[in-house]
């Protein structure tokens, strides 16, 4: 009896090892096969955005910089795209350009080089009928919180000025400090903005600086085309100065992303590339660097341009990515934006434009200047009606000012945390 009962526990004690054998392995073996996957997943978005080059450029800030042929840029993998025949300039340029040469600090003059303000440029340059892409490595990708999600915004990140629900706005962790014009139909918009570094608390936060020219509702269809500076760890895996764009058509749902990291922006300037570093930046107390964004609606095509510096036509967006863009924007903002991700219970210490308050002025605070739309007959005007906005002025603030030289303009940004922002 007593050897039979042994056997039985034996017998017992025996499966009960197989089985939890059979579950490690089966853990281990799903990890493992999870990981591969996800690397499977990872490689195949990495061939699709990286194109063939003719030429790589390694940037100091340890970017490698891809001389793609233009036909084989990311756009055409649109399915719409595929018979498009590139334009390689705009038809109109809108009319009343303000002399950027009388004030800024890093535009052409009419006798030298003009002055590209890229580091990447320093070890090289990609050749006409190419386009300069930032190579996306495998951990750019494994940042993202999906596959699906890189090169993406999260959803609901434009300021709502007149919203009726302040606390939605606070409850998407997004802050903002913007001068902004409504109630029209809008072609277009220009500014010249102050370039510097602000300090990111987390590296799932940014801070940015930028145009949007905006079309449809804040709800499920709202269209959007984007353009400025960028500090973002997350995005780039560093905390340098970027230039970027962003479209969407659909509220940052599906459609839409950063730079060229989806089918839809068609670049045709072989000197400025997307996403890379931005140099020199602005001091505290010392010299002040600028860029100017212009973007605009062609009158004949219909297609949104860009325009960065003085003359450096990047590309354009073409009408059919969007819906309430392909007629024109009824709304555009300038100004800064951050992300306030709370993490220790606290708002964020992530910095907008230089860190400081409007009131410290030039040299001290970050500033938008020489602000203007364009109008139905494709004249840059001045703003009519400029109103501000920010959800806690105690954190970030704007302050909008008027002269000759620099037009309508304002100041803008903070600190983020500071004790009557705790």
């Amino acid at each position: 009896m007593g050897a039979a009962h042994l056997s039985r526990e034996k017998v017992a004690r025996g499966f009960l090892v197989c089985l939890w054998l059979w579950g490690f392995f089966s853990l281990s073996y799903a990890a493992r096969s999870g990981v591969s996957k996800q690397k499977f997943e990872v490689k195949k978005h990495l061939n699709r955005l990286n194109k063939p080059a003719v030429k790589s450029i390694q940037s100091p800030d340890g970017d490698i910089i891809d001389c793609v042929p233009i036909t084989k840029q990311p756009a055409f993998d649109h399915p719409f795209l595929k018979d498009h025949k590139i334009q390689m300039k705009p038809n109109y340029h809108p009319e009343g350009l303000f002399d950027d040469n009388k004030v800024s600090s890093t535009t052409k003059s009419k006798d030298k080089e003009p002055h590209i303000p890229q580091l990447w440029h320093r070890y090289g340059k990609c050749a006409e009928g190419t386009i300069p892409m930032r190579r996306t490595k495998e951990d750019d990708v494994l940042r993202a919180s999906s596959v699906k999600r890189y090169g993406k915004k999260k959803h609901r990140t434009v300021p709502l000025p007149k919203s009726a629900e302040p606390d939605l706005i606070n409850q998407s962790g997004h802050q903002h400090a913007i001068a902004y014009v409504e109630g029209d139909k809008y072609y277009g918009a220009k500014a010249t903005i102050n370039v510097w570094e602000p300090k990111i608390q987390q590296q799932n936060e940014f801070s940015l600086s930028q145009i949007w020219l905006l079309g449809g509702s804040f709800g499920q269809d709202l269209n959007s085309i984007e353009a400025g500076w960028q500090v973002s760890p997350d995005l780039y895996g560093d905390n340098n100065t970027r230039l970027f764009t962003y479209w969407t058509s659909d509220a940052y749902q599906a459609t839409g992303c950063y730079n060229l990291l989806c089918s839809g922006f068609i670049q045709i300037n072989s000197d400025i590339a997307m996403g890379a570093s931005i140099s020199p930046v602005s001091g505290y107390r010392n010299s002040q660097y600028d860029i100017s964004i212009l973007i605009w609606k062609d009158p004949k095509e219909g297609h949104w341009w860009m325009q960065f510096g003085n003359g450096y036509v990047l590309g354009y967006w073409p009408s059919f990515l969007f819906s309430y863009l392909t007629e024109s924007a009824s709304m555009i903002e300038w100004g800064g934006e951050v992300v306030n991700s709370q993490a220790d219970g606290h708002h964020t210490s992530t910095q907008m434009g230089s860190g400081k308050f409007p009131e410290e002025g030039f040299s001290k605070a970050s500033y938008f200047r020489n602000i203007q739309v364009v109008d139905s007959s494709n004249n840059l005007k001045a703003p009519k009606g400029l109103g501000t906005f920010t959800e806690q002025s105690n954190c970030y603030d704007v302050q909008p000012g008027n002269n000759d030289d620099w037009g309508h303009f304002f100041y803008y940004g903070g600190p983020g945390k500071n004790e009557n922002c705790p």
